[in-house]
């Protein structure tokens, strides 16, 4: 039975869509058989794999809206046994048309549940707020995955963040968990980096991972090459701190 993670905060810039795209095809190269659903209207996530004609309908939204067939929808990328799920500008729309539909909210985790079985691992990324896509999210998943940048603002509207969490474990999703919290943009040359994950360690306790993701020119760059920085550059920090993260997700 295959897992969903959707990866989610509602706060932009804090590497939420960069980890989307390098833990899952981390994860595929380490034999994981993996399925990404780029949830995000501005389809970044499609893009950074290499995504280019997003003008298709083989995307998320015509799969919602019931137009094509989820396995339809899917399409390889450059690493071997991870596929994905493309954007749609169309989505920006749909936030309006699911908020408007009966069980609105269900409409991702009925599409999903068709393929769930066929992937190891599904990660969906989802956009930088708390609306009806998010929530799609959440009511899909088994778990969720939150990157906190280390900066001043990193907890700023945590609080909000795991009350939506709980109101949808309490009312929409009961099987939802926090399947980890990854600090991310590491500069360990500051004392507020420190400080920042202190503090993250004891709000979230043992489900922040040890593996944490340091700020890399390379991880930066790849995605204007439609790939994950493991293929545009394996041997750098930012690669090996994707393969470590990914071999602790696995086990756990």
């Amino acid at each position: 039975m295959g897992e969903i993670i959707t990866i989610v905060n509602q706060k932009g810039g804090v590497g939420k869509t960069t980890t989307a795209i390098n833990l899952s095809t981390s994860v595929a190269m380490l034999g994981k058989r993996v399925l990404v659903v780029d949830f995000d209207p501005q389809a970044n996530c499609s893009s950074g794999l290499g995504i280019t004609d997003l003008e298709s309908n083989k995307n998320i939204y015509e799969i919602i809206m019931n137009k094509i067939e989820v396995n339809h929808g899917i399409s390889k990328t450059k690493i071997n046994n991870c596929y994905i799920i493309p954007s749609s500008i169309h989505l920006t729309g749909a936030s309006v048309e699911l908020v408007e539909v009966e069980n609105g909210n269900f409409f991702l985790k009925k599409s999903l549940e068709k393929v769930k079985n066929e992937y190891d691992y599904i990660f969906v990324d989802c956009p930088p707020s708390l609306g009806v896509l998010t929530l799609n999210g959440l009511v899909a998943a088994d778990s969720v995955l939150i990157p906190i940048q280390t900066e001043y603002f990193a907890l700023e509207g945590l609080t909000q963040l795991i009350n939506t969490v709980n109101l949808v474990k309490q009312n929409l999703n009961p099987d939802l968990s926090i399947q980890g919290v990854l600090l991310t943009m590491l500069d360990k040359r500051t004392h507020l980096t420190d400080d920042v994950a202190k503090n993250v360690i004891s709000y979230f306790g043992k489900k922040v991972y040890k593996t944490m993701i340091p700020r890399n020119v390379r991880i930066a760059e790849a995605p204007s090459f439609g790939v994950p920085v493991i293929l545009h550059d394996q041997s750098c920090i930012g690669a090996k701190a994707y393969e470590a993260l990914a071999r602790e997700f696995i086990n756990g």
